[in-house]
């Protein structure tokens, strides 16, 4: 089936199948009818007898008990009509030269002579302007009203999609430090702190015994004025508090105290009494939890929406209803081959020690610029597959399709960034009724008989 003739029976089956639709819609009572030619067909749907935009599927009556009158299939088939009835103005169609006359059921074939078709009904003419650039649909109020078509005026709006993904919990990788010796040494005590325990900055955590550590004390001590003695404690890591301490007594000590460089939680205690630490070995991980880390994988058709600094809120799974602001502060330079994502990083403030390592997360993510941008609803636009279309309404019930260069998604409305301006008018409801009626007059005028007066090569071609 050719594209013509796909449109012209849909858009006709949509205006024959309207007889169930209830309108509750439309900018006020309908043109008084005028004298109608004999009805035909069996009845689709019944109307208000004063004209009023209101529609029933099945006889009723109004509110002072007259019946609605009963509408048939011959009174709603033209689209041409004023209110599904009632011919146009005659003044305004013999004010305009015919170019063409087209089949009144909505097949894609025209003729350059009035005819009438197998049921006898009369072919439809197309006037000069009525499509200015044969694509303009031109709809009656009554056919409005009907259809359901909404209009809303282009403006400006934020555009935000939130990007939810999950998370887990980390520590600032700035805010861990290990304790260990630059020297060989020997554990003589370890103090009673186990994984998992606060400690504060200065508290002790383990004593150690380091021949290389008391021969530059006692070097230190025999020579008080050699700077060198010093700078080699200073280098094997040995405290300020403890060089003091040697300098006050000028005695070597059998152990040295080492402490905890930071405040923070107990990560890894591996320092057991008596055993032999080499140069370097962990005896104690320590980590900052005033500050913690939200790693989440964003999906990489998403990536382009996430910039560094957009707000950020976090949801524990083991807090729930608890919400934490945050802000994006780093997206990593690589994509994960096997996820296809991207990890995010987010800074949280953990003043009261509630976020702890490895927890799980739900992270949304506030994408979009603060600044608002020309948008439209969603649904007013139409994706052909090769561009996206929106309907203009230029007034006076005419509508022409228009394309437009799209952006962000988000909210229920689009960013455009080309085709539209602030104040215009689009379609958002029965958008695709009109786009098939467009479509439909653009194939008929692919159609249309040439100047000389003969009938196209191929009616049913593709348009």
């Amino acid at each position: 089936m050719s594209r013509a003739a796909w449109f012209a029976g849909t858009f006709a089956a949509l205006a024959a199948g309207g007889a169930g639709y209830v309108a509750g819609h439309g900018n006020g009572p309908a043109p008084a009818p005028a004298a109608r030619v004999q009805a035909t067909g069996p009845v689709i749907y019944y109307r208000d007898p004063d004209g009023n935009p209101a529609y029933s599927a099945a006889p009723r009556a109004t509110a002072d008990g007259r019946a609605f009158r009963p509408v048939q299939a011959s009174e709603d088939v033209n689209f041409d009509t004023v209110d599904g009835d009632e011919a146009p103005p005659p003044a305004t169609a013999a004010a305009r030269p015919v170019l063409y006359y087209r089949n009144p059921m909505g097949l894609p074939d025209t003729s350059p002579v009035p005819k009438k078709d197998a049921m006898g009904m009369e072919y439809i003419p197309v006037h000069a302007g009525e499509d200015e650039d044969g694509s303009t649909v031109t709809l009656s109020p009554g056919k409005i009203q009907r259809t359901g078509v909404r209009t809303e005026a282009v403006a400006r709006r934020m555009v935000a999609r939130p990007v939810r993904v999950p998370g887990t919990i980390a520590l600032d990788e700035r805010r861990v430090t290990v304790v260990a010796t630059r020297s060989d040494a020997y554990v003589d005590r370890v103090e009673p702190v186990t994984t998992g325990e606060r400690v504060r900055k200065g508290q002790p955590l383990v004593h150690v015994y380091s021949p290389e550590i008391n021969a530059a004390a006692a070097q230190l001590i025999a020579n008080p004025g050699f700077d060198g003695a010093r700078r080699r404690l200073q280098n094997l890591n040995v405290s300020a508090e403890v060089i003091a301490e040697i300098e006050r007594t000028r005695a070597v000590p059998m152990a040295i105290t080492w402490s905890s460089p930071r405040d923070g939680v107990v990560l890894q205690r591996n320092a057991i009494e008596g055993m032999k630490a080499g140069a370097g070995d962990t005896l104690f991980r320590i980590g900052d939890i005033a500050t913690m880390w939200v790693l989440a994988d964003v999906p990489e058709r998403d990536l382009a929406a996430v910039r560094v600094g957009q707000p950020a809120t976090v949801r524990l799974r083991s807090a729930p209803g608890r919400a934490i602001a945050g802000r994006v502060a780093v997206i990593y330079p690589q994509v994960n081959p096997e996820t296809r994502a991207t990890r995010v990083r987010i800074e949280l403030p953990n003043p009261d020690g509630t976020l702890l390592p490895d927890m799980y997360a739900d992270v949304e993510i506030a994408t979009g610029d603060a600044t608002p941008v020309v948008a439209v609803p969603d649904d007013a636009i139409l994706d052909t597959g090769e561009r996206p279309l929106v309907l203009l309404d230029r007034g006076e019930g005419r509508f022409a399709p228009t394309q437009v260069t799209v952006g962000l998604r988000g909210g229920g409305y689009t960013e455009i960034r080309d085709g539209l301006s602030v104040g215009d008018r689009v379609v958002t409801g029965a958008n695709f009724l009109i786009d098939a009626e467009s479509n439909l007059k653009a194939a008929l005028r692919s159609l249309a008989v040439p100047k000389d007066g003969r009938q196209a090569a191929n009616a049913g071609a593709r348009p």
